[in-house]
């Protein structure tokens, strides 16, 4: 019982890691709940502030130069939830480097809450291209490009089987798609930051390097996923590696190739009874997807320790009590190391000594930051106007009358014309 509450307060973001402490298995129950209470370290002085941190406020905390942050962003499923967005994982390096590996449906709002300038949250890795994997890519193109964004967005990802079925397909249609947004926007801001740049490489390569630069390399394999295209990931970096899985049922390349990871994240789905009493799906459509389209408790288990991970993340589910016994159960049947069942706002410190696992705590109403680049100007030539004379023929002018002192004010402040 130790254990489980441990897992549960951790999940619903009541108390710190245990790994602050340094915690190793085999230690005593005594000993883990003494580090699962700790509440700040020892204060000193009645006007003292306690030593240790045990959540992460984003943007207070410099990373090590040999450091990496891992966020949860995203950790539920396709149905919309407000406490749980669709998949998301944001990795921090301490040479500067971020990286955003899938960015699902709703995942935005919290990558948003970090406060990351948008010109750091350029590249972005997708598994596959289910919606809960891909669908907040508007928000992020959108968002960042009208919040100080001044370059455009590089996506990687994986082909299909056929053209249609590939990123760069999906990408260029996304664009078409919202070709309305774009072409109005091009007018008043400035066009490059709306601009996509597409990686599409082979998804049946194995351990495929896909990424290469200022020391990172990130690879690629195969996954196994409802169609031919999902792959997962590896990204190395100052000699640990981050593996991020994507949807998928166990397989033979991740066995391979997930092996000696710092961090080993893997879906572990709900269990085929909760699809049927929570998630509304008939039996026979919960034994599919619990089993055989996703990855069950028990076969997530037996993954793990396999690979033998410093520490292993399940997610993919809607994390509550009514559903976590019965994953965390079935994990624990089979591995005991290290693990987290993932939530929303978790946040890993990783290093070559120690993993460290907190909740981030960030705002409802977050403001995007400003980068050290100048945003770029609005262009004065070769973009076409998208409103037209009849358009502008129903300008109100009492309306232009009364504001005329906020923008000549305005203007002045600024030195425009």
């Amino acid at each position: 019982m130790i254990n489980k509450f441990w897992i549960t307060a951790i999940t619903v973001g009541l108390l710190a890691s245990v790994f602050a402490a340094g915690w190793q298995l085999g230690q005593s129950d005594r000993q883990l709940v003494r580090n699962a209470h700790a509440a700040g370290g020892t204060v000193n002085k009645p006007t003292g502030a306690a030593p240790d941190r045990y959540v992460y406020y984003p943007g207070t905390e410099e990373l090590a130069k040999d450091e990496i942050r891992l966020f949860a962003c995203g950790t539920g499923l396709p149905a919309a939830r407000r406490d749980q967005a669709a998949t998301c994982w944001l990795v921090e390096l301490g040479n500067g480097d971020k990286f955003l590996f899938d960015i699902g449906t709703g995942s935005m709002v919290n990558v948003a809450a970090l406060m990351i300038p948008y010109d750091f949250l350029t590249k972005v890795f997708l598994s596959h291209l289910h919606t809960d994997h891909w669908g907040d890519l508007s928000t992020l193109w959108a968002g960042g490009w009208t919040a100080g964004r001044t370059g455009p967005l590089e996506i990687w990802g994986p082909s299909g089987a056929t053209p249609e079925m590939g990123t760069k397909y999906a990408i260029e249609h996304f664009l078409k798609a919202y070709n309305w947004d774009m072409q109005t926007r091009n007018f008043k801001l400035n066009p490059a930051p709306g601009k996509i740049t597409v990686h599409e490489f082979d998804y049946k390569g194995e351990n495929q390097v896909v990424y290469q630069k200022n020391g990172v390399t990130i690879r690629s394999w195969p996954a196994i996923h409802a169609g031919d295209g999902p792959i997962s990931y590896a990204l190395e970096w100052e000699g640990m590696k981050i593996v991020i899985g994507g949807d998928t049922f166990p397989n033979k390349w991740y066995i391979k190739y997930a092996k000696n990871a710092d961090v080993a994240i893997h879906e572990t789905f709900l269990t085929p009874d909760s699809l049927v009493h929570w998630y509304g799906q008939s039996p026979g459509q919960a034994l599919g997807v619990g089993t055989q389209i996703h990855t069950s408790p028990p076969a997530f288990g037996k993954v793990m320790s396999t690979i033998k991970p410093r520490h292993a993340i399940g997610y993919h589910f809607f994390n509550e009590e009514g559903t976590r016994w019965g994953i965390y159960d079935g994990v624990r049947s089979i591995y005991g190391g290290p693990l987290s069942l993932a939530a929303d706002n978790m946040v890993w410190n990783i290093t070559k000594e120690k993993i460290v696992e907190r909740m981030a705590i960030s705002p409802d109403q977050a403001w995007s930051v400003t980068g050290p680049t100048k945003p770029p100007a609005p262009p004065t030539s070769g973009v076409a106007d998208p409103l037209s004379n009849i358009m502008k023929a129903g300008r109100w002018k009492p309306a232009e009358d009364a504001q005329r002192s906020l923008v000549d004010t305005f203007k002045k402040e600024y030195d425009m014309k």
